[in-house]
């Protein structure tokens, strides 16, 4: 065999001799392609296995952890959440729309694989420059196609995170989130089970999308990887009757197993559910509905056409689950059966075509412990001469084009366009610190947030990777959830390259080191690697999802002040800290210096005492401070109770600092006059930092610092600075 095939595939001389090894022969072209998607980077995480073990995975809240279709997480009252994470990055860089579309309907197919129906959509998206057209025609589709496909499926959109940066502009990143519910009794798994059972496809007729679409992923933009034939498209019409379907056959105990055919289709579904349950998987392609002519076996097996599942059966429940499909208007065929010695058969018309030991797909793809170098350059981003820094004479000014700046401002461009539900379940929708649900027939809410700052992550992964738990748990905490759990989608550049992956190591350390400190276990996730195009990297995007829990959902809150005359008052310290802030990059052109310290023990003594106080009826409304610093958290709270605020402070810090800077373990609450004396004295036993700046009320947003005024803004410019920026952008 030509060497030329197995490199067009993605794999190297050693990676191929290893198999002919584990083969014990050459293998043919079949099963060269399943070797080569099984053992892509985007299946096997070949490069990163040896990072994520490092993460604490393990809970007493938590029924799976990473390794099945999504993680589960225990709520109490025989319920569970289901949710997880993953990227769909190159395709939507090719065809945003159908990138996008099909990202929410394989995250969607992960959680109602388990069981659980999806109760919430959220998602994290990256896009370059807005001022280009070619960006803003992205931004454009993904948004679009997240509509369509959730929309349709009657499953809300209810929070999310929208982020511009040079470092994006030839490689976006679109990341999906779905969360379902489920009782403990109807969890189910991706596995194949019980020797002689059928195995059965249902759903969409297979066709020629996406062939190598799992090795295309594993592969930087433009370089010599092979592109899919086509990129997937979606139909959230026929995901909806799927999901239907296969929610009732798991309710109805139908099926043994079922797995979502996701990256290399029945390549990876086949294998993986027959290697969890020890067992050997038949298939026959001659068997499989398909909507093209004339597909090879080889196209079958590495398909990635949308909307299918793989399902076993026990014999004596074929048709049970055939007329339950044909209720929803779908075909569901036998195709093979399941083996007792571990071999993963595809035939044609009774003929093997292929066949190869399902492990030796699933678990002995190389693991590399990659070389981990800090970058050279590393010290010289982070360097940064404060006093070289002029302070403003006009701060009015600055706040209104920090609000105006596409990452601070409003996203209601594009939240709008989704579907967020129904006011009685839909709490909080998107626009607030995190969306807030209530779960039905309970008194109990989930609430969720999905986090990354990557320019901290650019000056110092391992401090980017811990203030983006610590940041999407806070936003939690101010909804009035106790954190649970996090998924997570890990963003980054090649691995090949020692300066990426020592990016990685160290962002997965300190996202590692914040969830052990702050109770929140990683379920799951994604890792998409080789985000660069012409030998560029974007920023390192470790993006957490995060699952909450309210035990009272009516305790819910928003970052919106709620009523004149109420105390603003904030928790946490605001120090010299203006590296890596939105400040330092809009005003002065740059992305350099240490980003904000963090420390977890005076992170998690703030959260449990915020948490503490919300549950005691003592607070009115709670809001992070993250991009922007304090001003731009209370003009944000000021704009979304359309009031205003009198602040007055006492400060020895330059007056850009006390206002724009990024300090960590920060929230900006507000509590009505007879509770301000006891939450002060409260904050002050527990040991955090409390300081009172004044009362909300009119229509101007002022600060006076040490008697003189330093900012004063009208109300009503404060907000069109934030509402229009990106509505005008788009526009163009």
């Amino acid at each position: 065999m030509a060497k030329a095939i197995w490199r067009e595939l993605g794999l190297k001389d050693h990676e191929y001799e290893k198999i002919v090894a584990l083969h014990g022969r050459e293998p043919n072209q079949l099963e060269l392609g399943l070797f080569a998607s099984m053992w892509s980077e985007h299946c096997s995480y070949k490069h990163s296995r040896p990072v994520l073990k490092t993460f604490p995975t393990e809970g007493p809240q938590v029924l799976q952890g990473p390794g099945e279709n999504a993680g589960v997480v225990d709520i109490g009252d025989g319920q569970a959440v289901v949710f997880k994470m993953e990227s769909h990055n190159h395709p939507s860089a090719l065809e945003p729309y159908h990138g996008a579309a099909t990202g929410v309907g394989g995250i969607v197919r992960d959680v109602f694989a388990m069981g659980a129906r999806p109760i919430a959509l959220l998602n994290s998206l990256r896009f370059g420059d807005l001022k280009e057209a070619h960006q803003r025609y992205l931004l454009r589709g993904a948004v679009a196609g997240i509509a369509d496909y959730g929309n349709t499926l009657q499953v809300p959109t209810v929070g999310g995170e929208v982020y511009f940066h040079p470092s994006y502009q030839s490689n976006c990143l679109v990341n999906a989130m779905c969360v379902g519910l489920v009782d403990h009794a109807a969890l189910a798994k991706g596995v194949a089970s019980g020797v002689g059972n059928p195995v059965m496809v249902i759903g969409a007729a297979t066709g020629r999308e996406g062939i190598h679409g799992a090795t295309f992923a594993s592969d930087e933009l433009g370089a010599e990887a092979e592109a899919p034939q086509t990129v997937q498209t979606g139909n959230p019409e026929l995901e909806k009757r799927l999901m239907e379907a296969c929610l009732e056959l798991i309710e109805g105990r139908a099926i043994v197993g079922m797995q979502d055919l996701g990256a290399a289709g029945f390549t990876s579904s086949g294998s993986e559910m027959a290697s969890r349950a020890n067992t050997g998987l038949e298939l026959d392609v001659a068997l499989i509905p398909k909507s093209e002519p004339n597909m090879t076996p080889y196209e079958v097996m590495l398909s990635e056409t949308q909307e299918r599942m793989l399902v076993v059966v026990q014999p004596e429940r074929v048709e049970e689950v055939q007329a339950i499909c044909r209720k929803w208007n779908l075909e569901a065929v036998i195709i093979g059966r399941v083996t007792d010695d571990g071999m993963f058969r595809i035939k044609e018309n009774g003929q093997v075509v292929g066949e190869v030991v399902a492990k030796h797909l699933t678990d002995q793809a190389p693991v590399y412990e990659a070389a981990a170098v800090r970058p050279d350059w590393q010290d010289a981003v982070q360097e940064l001469d404060i006093e070289t820094i002029p302070c403003p004479a006009n701060l009015g000014d600055v706040l209104l084009q920090l609000l105006a700046s596409p990452n601070i401002a409003s996203k209601a461009w594009v939240y709008q366009q989704f579907e967020q539900g129904n006011p009685d379940t839909t709490l909080v929708p998107a626009g607030s610190d995190a969306a807030v649900v209530a779960i039905p027939g309970s008194k109990k809410g989930l609430a969720f947030s999905v986090d990354c700052n990557s320019r901290y992550v650019f000056l110092d992964p391992y401090l980017g990777g811990m203030i983006a738990v610590a940041e999407a748990a806070r936003n939690l905490v101010c909804s009035g959830a106790k954190p649970l759990a996090i998924t997570n989608c890990l963003n980054f550049g090649s691995p090949e390259k020692p300066e990426i992956f020592w990016q990685l190591k160290e962002a997965v350390r300190g996202m590692g080191d914040a969830c052990r400190a702050l109770g929140t276990p990683v379920t799951g996730g994604n890792v998409s690697l080789y985000n660069e195009a012409n030998g560029q990297a974007v920023y390192p995007t470790p993006t957490v999802g995060m699952v909450g829990l309210l035990e009272d959902a009516s305790q819910h809150l928003t970052l919106a002040f709620r009523g004149e005359g109420d105390y603003v008052i904030l928790l946490g310290e605001t120090k010299l800290e203006l590296g890596g802030s939105e400040y330092l990059s809009q005003l002065h052109g740059l992305d350099a210096g240490q980003p904000p310290q963090l420390d977890l023990e005076a992170e998690s003594k703030l959260q449990n005492f915020l948490l503490e106080q919300i549950r005691a009826n003592r607070v009115r409304s709670a809001h992070d401070c993250a991009e922007g610093g304090l001003a731009v958290a209370l003009a944000e709270a000021a704009i979304g109770g359309k009031l205003g605020f009198q602040l007055e402070l006492t400060s020895q810090l330059r007056p850009d600092a006390l206002l724009f800077a990024e300090s960590q373990s920060r929230v900006l609450v507000t509590v009505a006059e007879a509770n301000k004396d006891a939450f002060v004295a409260a904050a002050a036993a527990a040991g955090v930092p409390v300081q009172v700046l004044g009362k909300t009320g009119g229509d101007r947003l002022q600060i006076r610092v040490n008697d003189a005024l330093l900012l004063d803004v009208e109300l009503a410019a404060a907000a069109r600075a934030w509402q229009e920026a990106i509505p005008c952008l788009m526009e163009n």
